[in-house]
């Protein structure tokens, strides 16, 4: 690359020493697992950890799983481009953590199950379970793809590291690790890596804080240049990033990740009690909003370093994904060992997820689709889950060959989530607070939900809305102190306060575009997933209603009861203080006190012989 030489430094010995103990501590805590729980013979204990877990290693691993190398990369070029307006997302996670915890994780830590999707066929129908499953791999698959090639790209691009060697040694350690440990080992090496990624961000943000002479410089920096643009309030669905499409579509996104993702719900119901379940849920909240607040800085930090010579546009990266890893060999270079960290930040990321994601394609396969059909043993059951692992793993390493195909990773990413998520966070949230649908409502749900959101994600693929509404911000190169053949200035046409952007495209181009690509595919990318939501429901309700859904009686198990959330403990923890306050005299309560509890075969109402029918 043209501009390789310019970069200071380069990887050293001690950044691979740093880079391999990060994969070495992976690895041990696989071995460790593998062993400590050599005598646990069940598929149980290897996906599920025995359902003995506490909610801090929960909550970290929660935390690690979804903050991927995407996070670490990709965030942060999203900032230098578009803005700090990503921080909205600290809204969304708060509302998903509200939803999952009042309505998803109740039902599901009810009925102790360890793959989602067998709720399918309880509340529904065998098939539904199966389509439901055959969804999930298809987008884990896809993403994990996507979540492996994203660092091995930057890596390369900064260290001349081999690309595929990259790619295949995150995929081998990842599926050992797997293999050996199960979901301990999952969870434990997930809240090692997470520890990594928040010292990689720190270790950049401090170095430019100390480059660019404090935190205020840097703020006004990114302030004069457009990037704190927090005040968007444009309802305009077809705008790219505004406080609307990133809290109301960035809510659904990690609803359906949050709330019935295999990968997550499988954590926090290994939980030992609900209360753990729960917290586990809030604590880590507190996670998501430490690293969000990490790669808007990291961001905010990019562009204060780089204001006046801009990297990409003179042509010294070729993806807005490899600036991080820039910046990185630019002010850490001569400091051997923090370019090797925040290599292995980017990686401790990607080994999270795809570890999260192969336990999970594990677990689902064992228990819809081999349990079901087959009589098996546990202990072959659990080299069975073992053998999945392995499978996989191989799989996941496959598609980061599709993955580099892919363009944008941070909206790739979120793209396959929306539109895959979006129809099964409806199909679920039918099932939950819905008592009469029913599961030919189900089915049709789903798959019209599907269609419409490949219909919308597929179309916004082949026809990338214009710039006038993804907005990229002005970026320059007047500061640079070296001459580029060609200045790649992708601003000058990409600016909608330049009429020329509009008419650059040459006219047979306008003729043939269809009709809906102006508005329908230009649909910001965060609305894939309500779209399919909405339409999953809207569907499943009118079919389930048309076929006779009034009439079945579903058991109160399988739906979200008034005692599963949490405002009816306060409401009724505050009838009782009330209650107390006045005097007025609890009968049930006093003698519950007095005898011991109740017992629920006999009711606190007096006998009332009109209503109890006695069989003769």
């Amino acid at each position: 690359m043209s501009g390789d030489s310019l970069v200071t430094g380069s990887f050293v010995v001690t950044d691979y020493v740093v880079f391999a103990l990060m994969l070495l501590v992976s690895a041990a805590v696989g071995v460790y697992f593998a062993w400590a729980d050599r005598g646990q013979r069940s598929s149980g204990d290897f996906l599920m950890g025995g359902r003995r877990l506490t909610a801090l290693p929960v909550s970290l691993s929660l935390t690690a799983s979804f903050m991927s190398a995407i996070t670490v990369l990709s965030n942060p070029a999203e900032v230098y481009r578009y803005g700090a307006s990503i921080g909205f997302y600290g809204l969304s996670y708060l509302m998903t953590m509200l939803v999952t915890s009042e309505i998803f994780l109740p039902v599901f830590y009810r009925l102790a199950i360890t793959s989602t999707y067998e709720y399918l066929e309880l509340r529904f129908s065998r098939a539904t379970r199966l389509l439901g499953t055959v969804l999930f791999i298809t987008q884990t698959i896809l993403y994990t793809g996507i979540v492996i090639y994203a660092p091995a790209l930057a890596l390369n691009q900064v260290t001349g590291m081999n690309l595929w060697g990259a790619v295949i040694s995150t995929g081998v350690v990842c599926t050992f690790y797997c293999t050996m440990g199960g979901l301990k080992a999952v969870v434990w090496t997930d809240v090692f890596q997470l520890g990594v990624m928040l010292a990689g961000f720190l270790s950049v943000i401090i170095r430019s804080v100390v480059v660019q002479g404090g935190v205020l410089p840097i703020i006004s920096d990114s302030q004069q240049g457009g990037r704190v643009n927090f005040w968007d309030f444009d309802t305009n669905p077809l705008r790219r990033h505004t406080f609307w499409t990133i809290t109301i579509g960035g809510t659904f996104v990690w609803v359906s990740i949050y709330g019935i993702n295999q990968a997550q719900v499988q954590r926090y119901i290994s939980c030992k009690s609900i209360t753990h379940a729960r917290l586990s849920l809030y604590i880590n909240l507190l996670g998501l909003w430490a690293i969000l607040l990490c790669s808007v800085f990291a961001g905010m930090c990019l562009f204060s370093v780089y204001k006046n010579c801009d990297p990409w546009t003179a042509g010294l990266v070729s993806a807005p994904d490899q600036l991080m890893p820039y910046l990185v060999m630019d002010i850490l270079g001569h400091y051997p060992g923090l370019p090797g960290l925040f290599v292995a930040a980017a990686y401790s990321g990607s080994l999270s997820t795809v570890s999260s994601g192969i336990n999970a394609l594990a677990a689902v396969t064992v228990e819809d689709l081999i349990k079901p059909y087959t009589n098996m043993s546990e202990k072959h059951l659990s080299w069975i889950s073992k053998g999945l692992s392995l499978v996989y793993g191989v799989l996941c390493i496959g598609m980061a060959g599709l993955a580099s195909l892919m363009g944008g990773i941070l909206q790739a990413a979120i793209s396959i989530f929306g539109i895959i998520g979006g129809p099964l966070l409806g199909l679920f949230t039918l099932g939950i607070l819905c008592p009469f649908a029913n599961s030919k409502g189900a089915l049709s749900g789903l798959v019209s939900g599907l269609v419409v959101s490949l219909w919308v994600g597929i179309g916004a693929q082949i026809y990338p809305p214009p710039p006038e509404m993804t907005r990229p911000l002005s970026l320059t190169t007047e500061g640079c102190n070296f001459t580029t053949t060609e200045s790649l200035n992708w601003t000058s046409t990409a600016l909608p306060t330049q009429p020329a952007s509009i008419n650059t495209a040459p006219a047979h181009d306008i003729n043939a575009k269809p009709l809906l690509a102006d508005n329908w595919y230009s649909l910001s990318y965060l609305y894939f997933s309500p779209i399919g939501t909405i339409i999953a429901i809207s569907v499943g309700l009118l079919v389930s209603l048309f076929t006779g859904g009034w009439k079945p009686k579903v058991e109160s198990r399988l739906t979200l009861m008034k005692e599963d959330t949490s405002l009816y403990h306060l409401f009724k923890f505050f009838k009782d203080r009330v209650m107390r306050q006045t005097g007025k005299l609890d009968l049930t309560r006093d003698r519950e006190r007095d005898i011991g509890s109740t017992n629920p075969a006999f009711c606190d109402v007096e006998l009332d012989l009109t209503k109890s029918s006695i069989p003769t």
